[in-house]
């Protein structure tokens, strides 16, 4: 377990989650023996705007001014790997979502008290970690553990650790805004490093400029990154895992029940199995706000089916198009095909129901169209502005 040993050395301190008890869910860091994590695993990633310490490409006073300290949660993800291992989602937060806060301790001291209106990209200076976890888990209903958070300099560096990711670009891409500018015309490309994180920040560039057009244009790349690590065999592989691990603990800020290296191997051996068709990527479903057009809500009856199915540890399967800043391409595997009866519900029985599925077996749900994301399995492409 030298590799262990390599990355545990690597490891800062940990971000306690206030609603966590400390060092729970940890591995035992003496296990040779390294096996999936037990159970599910719901774990919240947020990427922060910071331009504090990201290097002399963000050290302007016009950078350091736009956003310095934490940042803002700009990017705000949830990996929900259901109890069984068999179906794995990643829910993509809206940064220009409003949502009622829980009261967060800040890490400076006092409190910032709860508040029914407050926008999401927020969280993390108002409470930093533990206070976006807190939102989510008041949003979704679910528990969730685990929590990590990524910096610009912590992206570049994951890219390079997985030698770069090969995605689709169905019309050309430019955006002056990003850092550095980003000019990829139609086709595929290999993006790494700095490319690699304006692909994932562009806005002005993908779709119609919005936020949920930039979700739409990182699901491409995750979802093409999950096809890399299936594809290639990363999963099976220990020494690439705890290289990837390395990666993690080197450039992320980690909650403390994630800074032993054998739990982050462990959450990604759970992934080995699942299959590319049940690892999907979706938005949690919004409406304009209609107090604010530059803002969103959630859309209550998406995001109810959504919940009820995360909670119910149901495998979720979307019946709709992809996002508004990708397109499918002409390898892609086609959506599920679904009755309007069928897709105006999802499958999810309720608690007192007889179980319709063999044992430890989730639930199947279908959602409506209105839910909006991809399979790992159907190969996108990005489309410029």
């Amino acid at each position: 377990m030298i590799a262990a040993w390599d990355v545990a050395s690597s490891v800062k301190p940990g971000v306690h989650l206030n609603h966590v008890a400390p060092g729970a869910s940890q591995a035992d860091p003496t296990a040779v023996d390294v096996s999936a994590i037990g159970g599910g695993v719901n774990l919240l990633i947020t990427g922060t705007d910071t331009r504090t310490g990201q290097g002399a490409a963000f050290s302007s006073n016009a950078d350091l001014t736009s956003s310095s300290g934490a940042g803002h949660n700009d990017v705000t993800m949830l990996l929900h790997i259901s109890q069984n291992h068999q179906s794995v989602s990643v829910i993509s937060f809206p940064r220009d979502l409003m949502i009622a806060v829980p009261a967060c301790a800040h890490p400076d001291g006092g409190t910032y008290a709860s508040s029914s209106r407050v926008i999401l990209n927020s969280t993390l200076a108002r409470g930093g970690l533990s206070c976006v976890v807190l939102s989510i888990e008041k949003l979704t209903g679910l528990q969730i553990p685990f929590a990590a958070q990524i910096s610009f300099a912590g992206v570049t560096a994951m890219s390079d650790a997985v030698g770069g990711v090969t995605v689709c670009v169905a019309s050309p891409i430019n955006d002056l805004y990003t850092n550095p500018p980003l000019h990829l015309a139609a086709g595929e490309h290999t993006i790494v490093g700095g490319e690699a994180l304006s692909f994932l920040r562009s806005r002005h560039g993908v779709g119609d400029g919005s936020d949920l057009g930039r979700i739409s244009n990182q699901q491409v790349f995750l979802g093409a990154l999950a096809r890399k690590v299936e594809g290639g065999g990363m999963l099976a592989n220990p020494i690439t895992l705890f290289s990837l691990a390395k990666a993690a603990t080197n450039n992320m800020i980690l909650s403390d029940t994630l800074t032993d290296p054998i739990t982050l191997v462990q959450i990604a051996l759970a992934l080995k199995d699942t299959g590319l068709e049940n690892m999907i990527f979706l938005q949690y479903p919004t409406v304009v706000d209609p107090s604010d057009v530059n803002r969103v809500v959630p859309e209550k009856a998406g995001a109810g089916i959504l919940n009820a199915a995360l909670v119910a540890d149901a495998l979720l399967r979307l019946s709709g198009a992809p996002g508004r800043a990708a397109v499918g391409s002409a390898t892609a595997s086609p959506s599920p095909v679904a009755s309007a009866s069928a897709m105006s519900t999802p499958n999810v029985p309720p608690a007192s129901a007889s179980p319709t599925t063999a044992p430890n077996s989730p639930a199947d749900a279908l959602f409506p169209s209105t839910i909006i994301g991809q399979s790992t399995a159907q190969q996108t492409c990005s489309k410029g502005s």
